[in-house]
């Protein structure tokens, strides 16, 4: 049996050098193997995601593309999932995520992972090459594909929001993930939505607007447009997240700093199986009511020892906007320590 293999030198998406590892699994059961691989192949997708290699199936025909270690241990628990199998049960997305947890195949990845942060990071898609800047937005890139859940905090024009739906784009053309799920929360600069023209889509849709920018530059406008009428491609307030669990997705919250507490707990406990999220936010520029304390800047403090979860933080330096940017957001931080001493000061007198 022979795949057909891409052209040019095999890399993952962390840029490791690959080998292909092929095994056939037996006795050959068409419903077993259906239930191996799951619905619309999310049980090998889960292991892509979660070991870091690419798995490729014909029938009872495998390829595993990875660093060898991994794809011989991968080889290992794809034969007791099938064994799983024999009593006619089903395999779960949790079922495949339990079985991973306890091979301890999850910790030698992200071992192998960090021997190759020396290859810079390239994301690609049908239209375009994405190559982040710096080492911080390199790190940032490279947590979000090794972590479920990722944070990047830090002030405007870093690219914290443009990597982060690049990812999510690239993860989508890889078939990793099913959806794109791209959630705001819908206060701004104390305006009320209440007081905009139209429905509800088109009072959010403005606040939205940044996601779809990016959206458009690497999808294009119809084929953008396609996704979300499938509704493969999902924009939403932070609200309608309530009471859903999210399979399969990659979901964006942007602009974090202006949720409560309650809704970033809410958020947080929609992230199902499969899944990757990521949060961003800016907590100098929180637009919440006077009193209500930002759920991003409370989550910091909560989640910061949690493993598992990636943390990206940005700095003025990492602004890649028109040079005049950084220079603002500089001024900005001096303007705010040279307040903040004043009080001190003050305080300190009384």
């Amino acid at each position: 049996m022979t795949f057909p293999l891409p052209q040019g030198p095999l890399k993952t998406n962390l840029n490791a050098p690959l080998t292909i590892h092929r095994f056939s699994i037996e006795p050959v059961d068409s419903r077993r193997f259906a239930s191996l691989c799951g619905q619309f192949d999310e049980n090998l997708r889960l292991i892509e995601q979660r070991l870091g290699i690419e798995v490729r199936n014909r029938g009872n025909h495998f390829e595993l593309i990875g660093d060898p270690a991994i794809t011989r241990s991968a080889e290992a628990v794809l034969r007791q999932l099938y064994r799983e199998t024999r009593d006619h049960r089903d395999l779960e997305p949790e079922t495949v995520h339990l079985y991973l947890q306890e091979s301890g195949l999850e910790n030698l990845s992200e071992a192998l992972a960090q021997d190759s942060h020396h290859q810079p990071v390239i994301l690609r898609t049908k239209r375009m090459t994405i190559q982040p800047r710096g080492p911080n937005q390199q790190s940032y890139v490279r947590s979000i594909q090794e972590h479920d859940i990722n944070f990047g905090i830090g002030p405007a024009g870093t690219g914290k929001t443009y990597l982060a739906v690049a990812c999510a784009v690239d993860a989508l053309e890889r078939e990793q993930i099913r959806r794109i799920l791209l959630v705001r929360p819908a206060v701004e600069a104390g305006e009320k939505l209440g007081f905009l023209p139209g429905d509800l889509s088109q009072k959010i849709d403005p606040y939205l607007r940044p996601l779809y920018d990016a959206l458009y530059e690497m999808l294009g406008f119809e084929q953008v447009a396609k996704l979300i009428e499938r509704q493969v491609i999902e924009v939403a307030p932070l609200a309608y997240m309530r009471g859903r669990t999210l399979n399969n997705s990659f979901i964006i919250l942007d602009e974090s700093q202006n949720t409560t507490l309650e809704q970033m707990k809410m958020f947080l406990t929609r992230i199902g199986f499969g899944s990757t999220a990521v949060i961003t936010g800016d907590i100098t520029q929180v637009d919440l009511p006077r009193g209500t304390r930002s759920g991003l800047t409370h989550v910091m403090e909560v989640l910061k020892d949690v493993k598992g979860i990636g943390f990206t933080h940005f700095q003025s330096k990492d602004v890649v906007r028109h040079p005049l940017v950084q220079r603002i957001v500089e001024a900005y931080d001096r303007f705010d320590q040279r307040q903040e001493q004043e009080r001190q000061e003050r305080r300190h007198d009384h």
